[in-house]
């Protein structure tokens, strides 16, 4: 007789992964990179575990943003009557790119319980320097 089995969180091994953004679309970047630090890309994928992967982004300064992207607004409120703000992400990618990577990642982690606890999992650089060498992150292409 077969047996159904289902991931656990003691069976949860975590892997780390580098990636060089640079040429890359933010984008592409960020859906793919979504996808690792969720665990999609393994065979044991659950949706109740997070069996995800560590990610580590470097040279975030040098991500792309294709067509019209660079004048797009992104836009939040302080909580502060009168307090919409906004800011092109074109302006963003040179004030904080480190943000604008977290922030497209952040926008395709699901939100909840697991989108908050799988985002801690992403390291982003803005140059090519990272305090995880000890890991020995493995090179993740993204296509």
């Amino acid at each position: 007789m077969n047996r159904t089995t289902t991931t656990k969180p003691a069976d949860v091994e975590r892997k780390w992964h580098i990636v060089d953004a640079s040429g890359i679309s933010v984008g592409r970047l960020a859906a793919q990179v979504a996808q690792v630090i969720r665990g999609k890309h393994k065979a044991n994928f659950a949706y109740h575990i997070d069996n995800g992967d560590f990610v580590i982004i470097i040279n975030a300064e040098k991500v792309e943003l294709t067509g019209t992207k660079a004048k797009e607004l992104i836009y939040w409120h302080t909580g502060w009557p009168g307090g919409i703000r906004n800011i092109s992400r074109g302006d963003l990618r040179e004030k904080n790119p480190v943000r604008l990577v977290e922030k497209a990642v952040w926008g395709m982690s699901p939100k909840g319980r697991l989108g908050r606890q799988s985002i801690k999992k992403l390291k982003v650089y803005a140059g090519s320097e990272h305090p995880h060498a000890a890991q020995n992150p493995t090179p993740l292409e993204v296509k």
